[in-house]
Parts: C-alpha cells; sequence; structure tokens
C-alpha cells in the first residue's frame, strides 16, 4: 500500500444492493451509504455506477471531494466476482482510486464473520455462496450465479414461487394465500408474469422472499413448502462445507439469519455468531492484497 492512502473503504455489492464505508488508517467511520446493485455479473459497468456513487456519497457525508479518491484504497467484496471473466472485466476498467482489491462478497462476508482469520461461512441473500478459509487455502460451494446456481437464495427461492403460481392458475396445485397476493402484483395477468420474466433480474425475483416468510408464518401451505426447500438448500451447502473441513459456519444473509428455525438441530447446533459483516470483511480487504485472480 502506497503512502499516499489516507482513507480505507469497504464496499460490499450483491444482486439487490450495494454499500460503502469509509473510514480513516484509525478505523473510525467517516461515511456511509448504499445503492443499487453491484452484482459484477450483470455488467461490469453497473457495477462501477454503483460503487461509484455509493463511494461518492459516503465521501460527501465526510466532506470529501473527487479530489480525495486517490487516497482511497477500496476493497470491493462483490457477487459474481467468482466468475474469472467478470472478475478481469471489471477490473480493467477505469476509476478514481488510488487502489482496488477484489474478491467475492462471501470472502468478505467470511473475513468479517471470523475477524480476518480462517472460518466458515454461508451467506444467503439474493443469492447464496459457501466458502471456506482453511489452511491458507479458499475453498468455496455454490455461488455460480442465478439461476443454475444460488440454492437457498431469496431468488431461488422467488423463482420456485412464481412456477407454483402458475401451476395454481392452472388447477395442477392449490391456490393459497400466498399465490393470490403474487397474482395481485401482477394484476391477476398471466401474461403479465410471462413478459416480466424475461427481464426479471434475481432481485426482482427476490422481493417476494419476505411474503413467503410472512404467509410460512401463518400457516399457508405454499409458504411452508418455499421454506422447507430453501431449508434443504442450504442444509445441503452446510454439509458440502462440513466435508471440507469446517467445525463451524457462520451463516449470514437476508435469508440465512431467517431460515435458522427451519433447519434441522444437527445443522442448526452447528452455526456460529459471526463477529463482523462483509463491511468489515471489505475493510479489512481495502488494508491487504485479496485480489481472487492475478493481475
Amino acid at each position: 500500500m502506497t503512502d499516499t492512502i489516507r482513507y480505507y473503504v469497504g464496499v460490499d455489492g450483491g444482486g439487490t444492493s450495494c454499500r460503502a464505508r469509509i473510514c480513516d488508517p484509525d478505523g473510525h467511520l467517516l461515511g456511509e451509504a448504499k445503492t443499487g446493485s453491484a452484482n459484477i455479473m450483470l455488467g461490469s459497468a453497473v457495477a462501477m455506477g454503483s460503487i461509484q456513487d455509493a463511494i461518492a456519497t459516503a465521501a460527501a457525508q465526510a466532506s470529501l471531494t473527487n479530489a480525495d479518491f486517490a487516497a482511497m484504497s477500496v476493497g470491493l467484496a462483490l457477487a459474481g466476482a467468482e466468475q474469472k471473466e467478470a472478475w478481469y472485466d471489471f477490473m480493467a476498467q477505469p476509476h478514481p482510486y488510488g487502489a482496488i482489491t477484489l474478491n467475492t462478497d462471501a470472502y468478505g462476508a467470511c473475513l468479517g464473520a471470523w475477524k480476518g482469520e480462517e472460518g466458515a461461512i454461508l451467506i444467503a441473500g439474493t443469492g447464496s455462496c459457501g466458502i471456506l478459509l482453511k489452511d491458507g487455502a479458499q475453498q468455496v460451494v455454490g455461488g455460480r450465479e442465478f439461476p443454475i446456481s444460488d440454492h437457498g437464495g431469496g431468488a431461488v427461492m422467488g423463482l420456485r414461487l412464481i412456477q407454483q403460481v402458475l401451476l395454481s392458475v392452472d388447477d395442477m396445485v392449490p391456490q393459497t394465500p400466498l399465490a393470490q397476493q403474487v397474482l395481485t402484483h401482477f394484476n391477476h395477468d398471466v401474461d403479465a408474469i410471462v413478459s416480466w420474466s424475461k427481464t426479471a433480474r434475481p432481485c426482482d425475483y427476490g422481493q417476494f422472499s419476505p411474503a413467503i416468510f410472512a404467509h410460512a408464518a401463518e400457516g399457508d401451505t405454499l409458504g411452508i413448502e418455499m421454506l422447507r426447500q430453501t431449508a434443504a438448500d442450504v442444509e445441503m451447502l452446510l454439509t458440502a462445507l462440513f466435508a471440507r473441513g469446517a467445525d463451524q459456519v457462520c451463516l449470514m444473509g437476508s435469508i440465512g439469519e431467517r431460515i435458522v428455525p427451519w433447519l434441522a438441530p444437527p445443522f442448526a447446533d452447528r452455526l456460529a455468531e459471526p463477529q463482523g459483516d462483509a463491511m468489515d470483511g471489505a475493510l479489512a480487504m481495502a488494508k491487504g492484497a485479496h485480489n481472487l485472480y492475478p493481475l
């Protein structure tokens, strides 16, 4: 790290949102902001735009200007960074910062959860990914992006929900209050659902996860089925991490934090409380060399 770095910036970016936090060398918080999606698989330029907006907004809170960007070291913990081509495309973009390092959002979350030490996490938000840092090596399970992967995440859960809603329209499965709420969202227009699906992003499918949890709590059979499937997915990923040598796993993310009551006791008993979050991990990345691939 060069002597010109005066600020450390942690960025946690996923399919739904991007958060940026600016600190001084002593760790004092100077500014924090949140913007839109920063999943680099959805486009490097889109992700970079969200990141720059978040950093600029956080900088303004700290009375910093564009002239200060060159004094910033930025740790980027971003969804989609595990895909090598997307990683290199993103890193090839011009930027105004003094230094950047890029790894996955799961890597940043793992660093934060274990205070920079080795350990394992499963992050289940809009997407999902498990990561184990052990004996100096990084092992990843899942996380190959929606719709072909990301089991246990909100997007897959939302996709399954839409499928069941369409089946209910054709009277092949019961139409529960949860299904009726989704239909109301689309004005009971099946063609609108089909058209929407052609361009829907992971976060668009993930928007239905709060309704799934709410209806399941009221006994809705479809909501319960969705959460049981999601819990089974989470258990599958946890099993893979345990098989690779994890003793305990921090279960994180908007879905991960809420799915715990649905897990079987043998899995719930091996969960650990995270000591920090992905923002803490991203800030740790800003202070060292954590690139996933060589430049």
